[in-house]
């Protein structure tokens, strides 16, 4: 659109009143419920009045169809702003009771926007820098779904509400870096320069020039006064038109239009009071009760999503005629068919029969590899670790700004940029994104991990190096901790296989789960293939199960997870052999399955004898499983540097020690004998 081309809005409304609805809005809401963040909502309410007035393609009617415009407020605390923008514009679960219920139990209206809670919200946003981290993934993906299907389908730009905060937040490096280099010219960044912070002046703490930043990193970088509707206007129009991502530094004042308060850090985070609205609303001339727009202005605001189901109703055209639409809507339904399913099958049989002994992570690419021939949807990448993750498989060409039509992003070494933008891959959709990095660096992503968890995203974590058995790097690479923290982390589903077989069931699990992310802690060093018992039930499935009974009732049970296993094995069998000990040996790939069964095949897993668990980690979460009488062999501090091998035996985590331990559970001395 031209933007000499004003769009005219019924009855004369301006952009000024429609811009002041939000205003009076965000002040009511968050005056009810006495909590709330109005200052931001206040100041971008010019700027983003515009670019909803005259630029994006949004249809309330139908919020998921794939080539709408993709909507973040990254600067998630001004929550009020989108919500009054869905009010607005018509979204049917967003009447004025949910405004006037902001902030309270069950309402749509969240102190943070949540994706999945309310329709038309494309990423749950709050923890600063996330917004704008996870939009670059969502960009990536708009311009694969276009270099597979062609701009017909896919069309559309991400749109970005930033503020300092976000820009402060170490993650926004990570963003705007791989943005630049990839040249993802369709995202475009409104940025909230208020040079304002929850302590006062922003300049208490930073200096940065924002726009040498990120011209720095190949974006395009406007400055304009965000309260001059014609110059954002020209800006965005600017941008849409450039051949890279494009910041446009919007200069408001917070709180803007509050009688006394406009330009106050003091209206971040708190309500204004019924004098400062009542004043507001004097200068203002807003003589409207709370809650109240006048038809007019609501008229005006309905216009967009008029102009959206337009452009939604041309584009169903386009993609009904398509010769790629069976295709097309099977990618956007991330359709994984049977072959999947089926190749693993006979890739697990295969193994099977070999006896094949292989790293998890090594076994994790002979996986892969299988599935990426088997379907398009899953995109890999890594975070500078290819070579050691080994999520490169023959079929996934690196991506590169200008050519997307490839399966593999070389994320460089920004793991929480790389889970962000993993995030923004799967909510766009279309595709289920894979990333490696260290386990002991899932630190680093955490916040993006648990981001995947809260959103309930197909997005699968694959973390290799995941013991002391990582050897000479030492403590600083060997993670004991990190698998207690990703446990603890509701709705991730955490894997740590044993052998190779597992590694293919618990692939095949992740990447059939709809709602929610995987990782994968996958070995160093090789491991045996441990599954002799026949078959093709996916017992990772299942979280734990037997893999060796014993002989007789129990004198112990064995439970461990990943490379342990082997020890737990070759102690069962000295156990046996040399002291006449009945031992079970239960492997557990994944709690959270094994949790998710039913009570008697967990009670019939685990067994009434005393059990030890064995991991070459921290304890913490292990009682659960090991019960009152139980015994943990792992480790009990920070690791060290020295062969892997060295590594075991000198914290004990050998089968020997196993051994003995089982030996004092079960009530027998060295030369005892067995039930």
């Amino acid at each position: 659109m031209n933007i000499s081309q004003k769009i005219e809005t019924r009855n004369a409304v301006t952009e000024q009143d429609m811009a002041n609805a939000i205003r009076f809005l965000a002040m009511d809401a968050v005056q009810k419920a006495n909590s709330g963040h109005p200052g931001m909502p206040m100041g971008m309410a010019d700027a983003v009045t515009v670019l909803f007035n005259r630029f994006i393609t949004i249809d309330p009617s139908m919020p998921d169809w794939p080539n709408r415009d993709r909507f973040v407020l990254s600067a998630g605390h001004g929550s009020m702003l989108l919500y009054a923008i869905h009010h607005l514009i018509g979204f049917s679960d967003m009447p004025i009771s949910q405004l006037a219920a902001f902030r309270q139990m069950g309402s749509k209206t969240a102190g943070h926007p949540e994706y999945g809670h309310a329709l038309g919200i494309e990423t749950t946003t709050g923890p600063l820098g996330q917004g704008i981290a996870t939009a670059v993934g969502m960009a990536i993906a708009e311009q694969m779904m276009a270099a597979r299907f062609g701009s017909s389908l896919s069309d559309h730009f991400t749109y970005v509400v930033a503020g300092d905060g976000c820009l402060q937040e170490g993650i926004s490096h990570e963003a705007i870096d791989l943005a630049g280099h990839l040249k993802l010219r369709k995202m475009i960044v409104l940025w909230d320069d208020n040079h304002i912070s929850i302590d006062g002046a922003t300049e208490l703490s930073t200096s940065m020039d924002q726009l040498a930043r990120f011209r720095a990193a190949g974006w395009d970088a406007q400055a304009v006064d965000g309260h001059d509707p014609e110059a954002v206007a020209k800006a965005i129009e600017r941008a849409r038109k450039s051949r890279k991502p494009s910041l446009i530094a919007c200069r408001t004042r917070i709180g803007k239009g509050a009688a006394s308060m406009e330009g106050s850090h003091k209206t971040h985070g708190a309500a204004l009071g019924d004098k400062e609205i009542a004043a507001t609303r004097e200068k203002l001339g807003w003589q409207h009760p709370p809650f109240f727009v006048p038809s007019d202005i609501k008229s005006a605001w309905e216009s967009v999503a008029s102009r959206g189901q337009t452009a939604r109703e041309a584009w169903e055209i386009r993609r009904d005629t398509s010769r790629s639409r069976k295709r097309y809507e099977q990618t956007v339904e991330r359709d994984l068919g049977p072959e999947v399913a089926r190749q693993l099958s006979k890739f697990r049989a295969e193994h099977r029969n070999k006896a094949t002994k292989v790293a998890t992570r090594q076994a994790s690419q002979m996986a892969l590899e299988v599935i990426n021939s088997a379907t398009s949807l899953t995109i890999g990448g890594s975070a500078d670790l290819t070579g050691s993750n080994l999520t490169m498989t023959s079929q996934t060409a690196p991506i590169a700004a200008g050519n997307f039509k490839g399966r593999y992003l070389h994320y460089g070494i920004r793991e929480h940029g790389m889970a962000a933008a993993m995030n923004g891959i799967a909510l766009h959709g279309g595709f289920i994104p894979y990333g490696g990095t260290f386990l002991v660096f899932s630190d680093y992503a955490r916040g993006g991990m648990r981001l995947s968890a809260l959103m309930g995203l197909p997005v699968v974590y694959v973390l290799t190096h995941d013991s002391i058995g990582l050897g000479e790097d030492g403590p600083t690479h060997q993670p004991v901790e990190h698998l207690a923290m990703l446990r603890a982390t509701p709705n991730l589903n955490v894997f740590r296989p044993a052998d190779i077989i597992e590694t293919a069931e618990c692939w095949e699990i992740a990447l059939t789960e709809k709602a929610t992310p995987s990782a994968l802690a996958l070995s160093r060093q090789a491991l045996p293939m441990l599954r002799t018992v026949p078959g093709d039930e996916n017992l990772s499935a299942r979280g734990a199960y037997v893999l060796r009974e014993a002989k007789g009732p129990r004198d112990v049970t064995l439970l461990a997870t990943g490379s342990e296993v082997e020890i737990a094995v070759a102690a069962a069998e000295m156990l046996r052999s040399e002291k006449g000990i009945a031992a079970a040996v239960v492997s557990m790939p994944c709690w959270e399955k094994f949790e998710a069964q039913d009570e008697t095949y967990r009670e019939r897993t685990l067994g009434s004898a005393p059990r030890i668990a064995i991991e070459a980690a921290g304890r913490l979460g292990w009682d659960r499983w090991m019960g009152p009488r139980g015994s943990f062999i792992g480790m009990q501090g920070f690791g060290a540097s020295a062969p892997a091998g060295e590594l075991y035996k000198h914290f004990g985590i050998t089968a020997e020690h196993v051994v003995a331990e089982a030996l004092r559970l079960a009530g027998h001395n060295k030369g005892g004998r067995g039930r």
